[in-house]
């Protein structure tokens, strides 16, 4: 048994990190001190003015346990590293977790390639960025490809030189072909010198290059040329209209302020490399009612520092952080060379850090009417529905739908909304087993019938178990059943419910003549409701999302049903090599399109079947062959 008051009296008296469990073993906080013992006793000591959500998180303190470091920066580190594995509750938490796209020249190689990389290694390769947008970063690559004919394969040189053919790229002199030894590794590396001046912002030899090729091949009548390098000009000019010059030392920097009302915060950050602004971002970080402006910024230097590749020769900060000195120190560690961090105070650099806070607030209002928008749409909306139907609070709806064509393949379909917002990782699907020929309300018996006995079952076993019932992924039963129907279909639920011992609510949803939706059928009423309304809308969402799943469900099966009913016909392919195709392929378009050793690639299907399936759709036209449909 863990004994608080005896634990304590054991702390030791250095630096190192503490962890807060509950009663469950769930880590509540992490921390980090210079001096644990002084540092977690103060948890415990009452009338402090801690605030009210620490007073809770001390309540919820089953134990306790430390780890003992060499240097604050150490305990540093590692607070870091268990607040981004455990994220605990009441630590302030930086919610985004992104990766951001460099540009990664490949110089460790004989003949180096311009590529694509979320990821800054510790190699020979020199990489620009970050950047915010993948898009540009894409764009950016494929345009150095073209102005330098740099590889883009895979190969390596020289080793594979002469192994194979020249590529594409090659053939419409996109690449110099250094696979064939057509250029010189010291031709080849003159380029790639090029592309790294255009990669640091020197655009003008380039652009003064490809003016002059463009006049040349004008002069010259060839205009087709001409309108090539013309575009290649405008694509550098665009490039280099993106950088904003913010800073004539061209140095590297992030500006970083935030924003923050009762409930979160967030946090805008400038990136400027090289003295040029190439995009911003931003951040929300929650848990942070009774945190200050420099409690939030501290935990989110912490946080955000710990786990991008990229630090800058400088952060600008809109306000002091209590340990500065300390994340100097670690970042200066982390990136191999001096890294400052700065509150500036006036001049161009306080206006920057003022604008990042300008835009941090315009963020959060933003965000704060959407997501009051959105509210209406979900919760409000189900609300409204529960008003109506004159029920208690709701926030899980069901509904079911049939698909058939003819009594061919009956399938159902069962969608969620939660909150307001569907929930696909709950939908499931049913294969009709019980009925044959076009009986909806016989098959929706049989569907609600599986689901809720299914549910029913599941429910027992996990009580056997002693498990939580979220585990189950029918145990959650709904608040509301939205039947898609009238009078018919809510009594066939009704009539389940009642064999099965349950009880649920159930309306109907009513269309009219036009197949649109006009109310809810409930209680052996319809109830009329507004058109205009967001519950109305959110009806017309459920509806048609059970449409929506029932239909491709069925059209899949039907898929399925198509290409065994053709590969029947095939000589020597049984049920392994028809289920090997139909598993390799999504439809008979896609088999018949496919080279033989394409097909053959198919686990089950040798060289001399595959060569059966692909004559089988490529016979000569002469009447004897197949179309490919059943």
């Amino acid at each position: 048994m863990f004994n608080v008051e005896e634990e304590l009296k054991k702390l030791p008296k250095e630096p190192g990190v503490y962890i807060m469990r509950d009663d469950k073993d769930v880590i509540l906080y992490v921390g980090k001190a210079v001096n644990l013992h002084n540092r977690v006793r103060s948890y415990f000591r009452e009338n402090i003015g801690r605030g009210p959500a620490i007073d809770k998180m001390v309540s919820l303190i089953a134990r306790f346990e430390y780890i003992v470091t060499d240097s604050e920066l150490e305990a540093l580190v590692l607070e870091n590293n268990l607040i981004k594995e455990n994220s605990p509750k009441y630590n302030t938490l930086l919610k985004d977790d992104k990766t951001y796209p460099y540009i990664k020249v490949t110089l460790g190689e004989d003949y180096p390639r311009v590529q694509f990389s979320r990821l800054m290694k510790k190699d020979k390769s020199k990489y620009f960025g970050p950047y915010t947008s993948a898009a540009a970063v894409k764009d950016t690559i494929e345009l150095l490809n073209k102005l330098y004919h740099l590889r883009t394969c895979n190969r390596s040189l020289p080793r594979d030189i002469g192994a194979e053919r020249p590529c594409l790229n090659y053939h419409i002199k996109q690449c110099l072909g250094p696979c064939q030894g057509y250029v010189t590794r010291e031709q080849y590396r003159e380029q790639v010198e090029q592309a790294l001046e255009f990669l640091n912002g020197n655009y003008s030899p380039i652009l003064k290059e490809l003016e002059g090729k463009m006049r040349a091949a004008a002069e010259e009548l060839d205009f087709e040329t001409a309108a090539t390098y013309r575009d290649l000009h405008d694509s550098v000019k665009q490039v280099a209209q993106k950088q904003k010059i913010t800073d004539s030392a061209g140095e590297d920097k992030d500006i970083i302020a935030l924003y923050q009302d009762d409930r979160e915060a967030v946090v805008q950050v400038f990136f400027v490399r090289d003295g040029k602004l190439i995009g911003r971002e931003h951040y929300y970080m929650t848990h942070v009612s009774e945190n200050s402006k420099t409690e939030i910024l501290e935990n989110f230097v912490k946080q955000f520092y710990a786990g991008t590749p990229f630090i800058p020769r400088e952060l600008m900060l809109q306000c002091e952080i209590a340990d500065r000195e300390l994340i100097e120190k670690w970042l200066t560690g982390r990136k191999g060379s001096r890294v400052y961090v700065r509150v500036p105070k006036i001049g161009s650099k306080e206006k920057l850090v003022e604008l990042a806070a300008q835009n941090a607030r315009h963020i959060l209002e933003q965000d704060r009417e959407r997501l009051k928008r959105e509210e209406g749409r979900t919760i409000g909306a189900v609300k409204e529905i529960a008003s109506l139907l004159g029920l208690g609070k709701i926030e899980r709806m069901e509904a079911f739908d049939i698909s058939n064509i003819n009594g061919f393949e009956n399938v159902g379909s069962m969608i969620v909304f939660e909150k307001g917002k569907p929930k696909p990782s709950d939908y499931r699907k049913f294969r009709i087993k019980t009925v044959s020929g076009p009986d909806d309300y016989a098959c929706m018996r049989e569907v609600l019938t599986r689901r809720f006995l299914h549910g029913l079952e599941e429910s027992k076993e996990l009580e056997e178990k002693e498990m939580d019932q979220t585990y189950g992924s029918f145990t959650r039963f709904p608040d509301l059943l939205m039947m898609d129907g009238g009078r018919g279909q809510v009594n066939i639920a009704l009539s389940v419910l009642e064999e099965l011992g349950s009880s649920i609510p159930v309306c109907g949803m009513v269309k009219d003549d036009s197949h649109r939706t006009r109310g809810l059928y409930f209680n052996n009423v319809e109830l009329a409701i507004d058109t205009r309304s967001e519950g109305f809308k959110l009806i017309t969402r459920i509806q048609d999302e059970a449409h929506r799943f029932a239909i491709e469900y069925h059209r899949s099966l039907r898929s399925k049903a198509q290409v065994k009913s053709v590969l029947d016909g095939i000589p020597g392919v049984g049920p392994a090599r028809r289920k090997a195709l139909m598993r390799g392929f999504k439809s008979i378009e896609e088999i018949k399109a496919a080279s033989v050793e394409e097909l053959a690639g198919l686990p089950e299907i040798n060289r001399r079947a595959a060569e059966a399936i692909y004559g089988f759709f490529h016979k000569p036209e002469d009447g004897s062959g197949t179309s490919g449909t059943a």
